[in-house]
C-alpha cells in the first residue's frame, strides 16, 4: 500500500486552498474599486511594509500621479483618497506573499521529514511554481495599465484570474487524492456493486469543468471591459436577446474577445448553457451515485450553479454592486471546485471509500 501523508498535510492543503479563495475575493474587490494600478512598482521579495510616514506616502502618491490612470481618471484624488485604493492593492500583494510563505515553509518541513515524498511531494511543489507564475502574471497585467491606457489589458486580467483558479484546482485535486484515497479492502468489496462500474464518463466530467472554466474566462473579460454595466436588465438585454452592435464590423473572433457587448452576450449565454449542463450532470450523477459523498456532490452541484446564475442576474441588475459582484466571483471558484469534486469522485477508478456509505445501506 502506498505511503499515506499524515493528517497535517491534508489540513495544510485545505488552509492553502482557503487562502487562495480569499485571494480571489480580494482580487475582485481590488479590481472593482479600481485599485489595481495604485502600486506602480513591484518588489517580489522586498517591499512588504507599506509607507510608514508622511514623506514616504507623498513619494508613493507622486509616482502614482505619473500614471495614465491618475491623469485620465483619478486626477481629483487627494492623498487621503489614494490611501484607500492603495490599501486593496497592497493587501492583494501582501496576501500573495503570505500564501507563498504558508505554502513553502510547511512543504519544506514535510519533505525533510519525509511526510511528503515521491510524486505527491513533486505535485505539491508544482503548486508553488504555479503560484510564483501567478505573481509574475499579475505584474505583467499591471504593467499594461501603466504605459498608455488607464486600465489593464482585459486579456491579461482573464489570464491572471484563470491561473488563480488553476492553482486552486491543483491544490484541491491533490487534497482529494489524499483525503479520498480508496482503501484496498474497499476496492474488492466494490467490485460486486454493479453501479460502481457505471461512473460518469471522462468526457462528461471534464466537459463540464471546461465549460465552467470558459465561463470564468468570460467573467474576467466582463470585468476587464466593464461590460456588466452595459445592460442592467434580465433575462433580456435592454429588450433584446441578441443586442445590436455586438460585432461592429469586426470578425466574430475579435468581437468575442474585445467587444464589450459581445462579451456580455457570451457571458449570459454561457450562464444558461452551464446551468443546463450542470443540472443534467447532477441528475445523472445522482442516479449513478454509489456513495453518500457522490449523492451530496450531485445535489451541491445543482444548488451552487443555480445560486450562481441568480447572483449573476443580481450583479447586472444592481449595476455591478461591488459586494454582489465580489460574491459572484467568489462563488465561481466554489462552483468550479464542486465540479472538480464531482469529476474526482466519479472517476472510472473510483470505488466507495472507507468513509463513504453505499446507497443500498442508507435508510
Amino acid at each position: 500500500m502506498r505511503h499515506a501523508p499524515p493528517r497535517a498535510v491534508r489540513l495544510w492543503l485545505l488552509v492553502v486552498y482557503a487562502m487562495i479563495g480569499a485571494m480571489v475575493v480580494i482580487g475582485g474587490i481590488t479590481r472593482l474599486t479600481g485599485s489595481g494600478l495604485s502600486m506602480v512598482e513591484w518588489h517580489p521579495l522586498m517591499g512588504a511594509l507599506p509607507p510608514l510616514d508622511q514623506a514616504r506616502w507623498e513619494a508613493v502618491f507622486l509616482r502614482y500621479q505619473q500614471t495614465p490612470q491618475y491623469a485620465h481618471v483619478n486626477s481629483w484624488m487627494t492623498l487621503a483618497d489614494f490611501k484607500q485604493i492603495f490599501f486593496w492593492e497592497y493587501l492583494h500583494r501582501l496576501w500573495g506573499r503570505l500564501i507563498g510563505v504558508v505554502f513553502f515553509l510547511p512543504w519544506l518541513v514535510f519533505v525533510v521529514r519525509r511526510q511528503l515524498r515521491g510524486a505527491v511531494a513533486w505535485r505539491a511543489g508544482g503548486a508553488f511554481v504555479l503560484g510564483g507564475a501567478q505573481g509574475l502574471l499579475g505584474w505583467f497585467m499591471v504593467k499594461s495599465g501603466l504605459v498608455n491606457m488607464p486600465e489593464v489589458s482585459h486579456l491579461r486580467l482573464a489570464a491572471h484570474l484563470s491561473l488563480a483558479f488553476v492553482v486552486a484546482g491543483w491544490v484541491q485535486w491533490l487534497w482529494m487524492d489524499l483525503a479520498w484515497d480508496t482503501a484496498t479492502s474497499d476496492a474488492s468489496a466494490a467490485e460486486s456493486t454493479p453501479t460502481a462500474t457505471r461512473p460518469l464518463s471522462s468526457s462528461i466530467r471534464w466537459g463540464l469543468v471546461g465549460l465552467i472554466g470558459l465561463q470564468v474566462v468570460y467573467g474576467a473579460l466582463m470585468a476587464g471591459k466593464r461590460a456588466g454595466l452595459i445592460f442592467a436588465t434580465f433575462p433580456d438585454m435592454n429588450g433584446q436577446w441578441l443586442p445590436d452592435g455586438w460585432a461592429n464590423g469586426a470578425s466574430v473572433g475579435s468581437a468575442l474577445l474585445n467587444n464589450p457587448i459581445a462579451i456580455h452576450f457570451m457571458h449570459r449565454t454561457l450562464a444558461w448553457v452551464v446551468l443546463v449542463a450542470a443540472l443534467a450532470v447532477a441528475l445523472v450523477a445522482w442516479r449513478r451515485s454509489v456513495t453518500r459523498r457522490q449523492r451530496r456532490l450531485a445535489v451541491g452541484l445543482a444548488l451552487v450553479v443555480s445560486l450562481q446564475l441568480i447572483l449573476g442576474a443580481v450583479t447586472v441588475l444592481s449595476h455591478v454592486n461591488i459586494w454582489v459582484a465580489t460574491l459572484h466571483q467568489g462563488l465561481a471558484l466554489i462552483l468550479l471546485s464542486v465540479a472538480l469534486a464531482v469529476a474526482h469522485t466519479f472517476r472510472v477508478d473510483r470505488t466507495p471509500s472507507a468513509s463513504s456509505t453505499p446507497r443500498s445501506r442508507v435508510r
